[in-house]
Parts: structure tokens; C-alpha cells; sequence
């Protein structure tokens, strides 16, 4: 199996590193450049694309989520099990609090309040 991680980066963020990839010339080396690395601790670390730095946490996941690729849209084969999620940000006022470990609410975004209370859902018939 592979090693797999989940990257989550801001949408601009994302635009740049979509483009990056699916590039085929760049006007320069630098502007392909893209660089992750991490302190010792392995918590928190640097996420580098072209000249810019943002900060980045590796964190680990409620749950674990399985990755599958496709042949021929016919057969799904199991590729990993991913654990972590790296999440990149823009502003080091959005960091992760020192001694967060895991990401609570996981790949998708956190619940609405009612929705914790027991309200019905929207769009649902009663």
C-alpha cells in the first residue's frame, strides 16, 4: 500500500498549487518550486510554493479514511488508509493551539449549532 496524507489548503492556496501541478513550462525554476517540511516535534512546519511561506500542522484525523483508485471506471482498488491531514495556512493568526494533536471534525466542516440540538435538517419533511 501507499503512503497517503489529506492536503488542505486555503482556495487560493489551492488555485496556485492545482496550477503548479498541471503546468507543463514555467516561465522559471523558482515559480515550480514547492517545498513541506517539518520541526522536530513534527507538528508544525512550512509549506513553501515559488518565494512564499505559509506555516502548516500535521494533525491527526477522528477516523480513518480509506483512498481508492479506479481502472477503466469499473474496478476500485483499496490504495491506503490516511490517518493525518496537513493543513496549510494563510495567516500565522490561524494557527493551530501548541499541544493539538487531532482535528475534531475531520475532512468535512463542523456542524451547524442546531443541527447539535436535534433540530430537523433542512429541507427534511415532518
Amino acid at each position: 500500500m501507499e503512503e497517503q496524507f489529506i492536503l488542505r489548503a486555503p482556495p487560493s492556496l489551492a488555485g496556485r498549487i492545482k496550477d503548479l501541478l498541471n503546468s507543463e513550462n514555467s516561465s522559471s525554476l523558482e515559480d515550480k518550486s514547492l517545498d513541506l517540511s517539518f520541526s522536530e516535534d513534527g507538528g508544525s512546519g512550512a509549506f513553501v510554493i515559488g518565494g512564499d511561506r505559509f506555516s502548516a500542522s500535521l494533525l491527526d484525523l477522528p477516523c480513518v479514511v480509506e483512498s481508492y483508485k479506479t481502472r477503466h471506471d469499473s474496478v476500485l482498488i483499496k490504495t491506503a488508509d490516511i490517518g493525518q491531514m496537513i493543513m496549510v495556512r494563510e495567516n500565522e493568526g490561524d494557527s493551530v493551539p501548541p499541544g493539538v494533536v487531532e482535528y475534531r471534525h475531520g475532512l468535512t466542516s463542523p456542524l451547524q449549532p442546531g443541527m447539535l440540538e436535534g433540530e430537523d435538517f433542512v429541507g427534511s419533511q415532518t
